[in-house]
């Protein structure tokens, strides 16, 4: 079996191919050196899920592994709420979904399916506000277009030239310590 993907670095590809090779050069170093207010926000609120002390509802299962053979997958989801058969995202601020997210979300769906949860609804949660943002159910082309995604991720060739995205490139927590771009990081 081919090695499996993390969900997580789907999302970062989509954002930006390069984050995932500067994620992996600076990921044993202090992360002070370039997370940006939004990143630490996030981990804090993150945290409660991860170790699982962020609900004691007996229907909910929190940071659960999950993985698909048929995509190449593995992860850990955030909440699946058992009695609503509810698959929740949890993000610190959503100001917009964007379509890397929205994978995420999906990937991890197709992997509890896979591994027998029935899953009828999907969502994020907004911890910030307190919101909950529905998410329509995968169809079959949104899986045929996850695959795609997957499998463009799996043929990238590393040596093609890259343009970088002055707006992505603002928002990146590599973007100080990047050598892509010029752009001065809005933190």
């Amino acid at each position: 079996m081919e090695n499996l993907i993390s969900i997580s670095t789907l999302n970062d590809f989509i954002f930006c191919p390069y984050s995932i090779y500067l994620h992996n050069v600076y990921m044993e170093t202090d992360e002070g050196l370039y997370h940006a207010t939004p990143q630490t926000k996030g981990k804090l609120a993150h945290e409660p899920v991860d170790t699982k002390t962020s609900s004691n509802r007996k229907d909910e299962i929190l940071a659960l592994p999950v993985m698909s053979e048929q995509l190449g997958i593995m992860g850990k989801i955030d909440v699946y709420r058992k009695s609503e058969k509810k698959l929740i995202e949890r993000k610190y601020q959503l100001k917009q979904i964007y379509q890397g997210q929205v994978y995420q979300l999906w990937a991890q769906y197709f992997c509890m399916v896979e591994m027998g949860y029935e899953i009828e609804k999907i969502a994020f949660y907004e911890i910030s506000t307190n919101k909950t943002i529905p998410i329509a159910i995968p169809t079959d082309a949104d899986k045929m277009e996850l695959m795609s995604f997957i499998n463009s991720f799996r043929e990238y060739d590393p040596s093609t030239p890259m343009k970088a995205n002055p707006n992505k490139c603002r928002h990146c927590i590599y973007c100080n310590l990047c050598d892509k771009t010029e752009e001065d990081n809005v933190y």
